[in-house]
């Protein structure tokens, strides 16, 4: 958690320039990476049913006591755990966000962004220096089956507080059958459209892996009749024709320029004449969104997606350009009530 400061701390190294804001900066990488150990070794997880002592913490979790002890001494001072008479809990905060089956758990992005941010961030200054990823990314995440599972879990979490919204602000033309999901393998979109229009089908287009959570939203759901899965690469896979909806959702900012002119011109062929596109992205620059956490959540996002993928976080102006070269009409920017940093944009293929 941010290290805290009283107003006289903060003004020394935030404001006076007294003091290096950086130090701050260390000690919070520390503490992100120790409440990541603290996930993955069970400690909040022990802990869920209340207080313990290090050495019957230590028989549960299968650590070293005094490794535990030096780690469970820094939780505490970094706001994750409490301690009183020889004992560790968690702390309020951690006891809402950090244990995985608590609805809208934050384990899932934690231990996720841990993995990104130690085993793939070592070399960011390569992917800076050569202008893009040293190495493929979805490769390395494919032989990291924790994370893998825990990125798939973010995703739908997200899409299951977006989805009913998001079926609310795209109204499909009448006589809709057909919707294409590309890249959305873990299929919560698709189930939140044909759960609100009986009459529509899907198919969802993404890679094998990704797609085994598809398989279980789509059978939880008793819609296996209405949903096709199809694995495939992106660029490479059958998308079908006449489709009436196709959603490109948390996908176009995983590639330069060229390779979303060429999604959205395999999802324009994919599309009827008047069929909708609708993206859904954390855009660079939105006037109404304030400084602040889901500010910095995109700048460090577009940073990340650099160096991983070699794309970026688009302006709505660039998307907008994209759609218009590959023949869409009526781009149109869509704030969402769910998320203070998705947005979003939705295009009509021209007749």
């Amino acid at each position: 958690m941010p290290v805290p400061l009283s107003p006289d701390e903060a003004h020394l190294f935030l404001e006076s320039d007294a003091a290096p804001a950086a130090y701050l900066d260390l000690l919070d990488a520390v503490s992100f990476r120790s409440a990541a150990a603290g996930l993955r070794l069970g400690v909040f997880e022990a802990l869920a049913d209340g207080p313990l002592p290090v050495d019957r913490l230590a028989t549960r979790t299968g650590t070293d006591p005094l490794g535990l002890r030096i780690l469970l001494d820094a939780l505490a001072g970094f706001g994750y755990l409490t301690r009183a008479d020889g004992q560790y809990a968690n702390s309020a905060n951690a006891a809402r966000w950090l244990l995985r089956d608590t609805p809208g758990s934050f384990a899932p992005a934690l231990s996720f962004w841990s993995t990104v941010l130690t085993g793939w961030w070592q070399d960011l200054e390569s992917s800076i220096r050569v202008g893009g990823p040293t190495g493929d990314f979805y490769a390395w995440l494919e032989k990291q089956p924790e994370a893998l599972a825990d990125f798939h879990t973010m995703l739908r979490g997200l899409a299951d507080v977006l989805g009913p919204e998001i079926v609310e602000l795209v109204p499909l033309p009448p006589g809709a059958r057909s919707l294409l999901d590309v890249g959305g393998g873990h299929a919560a979109y698709p189930v939140a459209f044909l759960t609100a229009h009986p009459q529509l089908r899907a198919t969802v287009v993404d890679l094998d892996g990704a797609l085994a959570q598809g398989a279980r939203t789509v059978a939880a759901a008793g819609l296996g009749d209405r949903v096709t899965l199809r694995p495939g690469d992106l660029f490479e896979a059958d998308f079908g024709t006449g489709h009436d909806l196709v959603l490109l959702f948390n996908i176009v900012h995983g590639y330069q320029r060229d390779a979303v002119r060429t999604l959205l011109r395999r999802s324009a062929a994919a599309l009827r004449p008047g069929g909708q596109v609708v993206l859904l992205e954390p855009l660079a620059e939105v006037p109404d969104r304030p400084a602040g956490p889901g500010e910095a959540f995109v700048r460090m996002f577009s940073l990340n997606l650099f160096h991983t993928q070699g794309g970026r976080a688009y302006t709505h102006d660039e998307l907008a350009t994209l759609l218009h070269e590959t023949g869409f009409t009526d781009v149109r920017q869509h704030l969402l009530r769910g998320s203070d940093t998705d947005h979003l944009v939705t295009a009509v293929l021209a007749g």
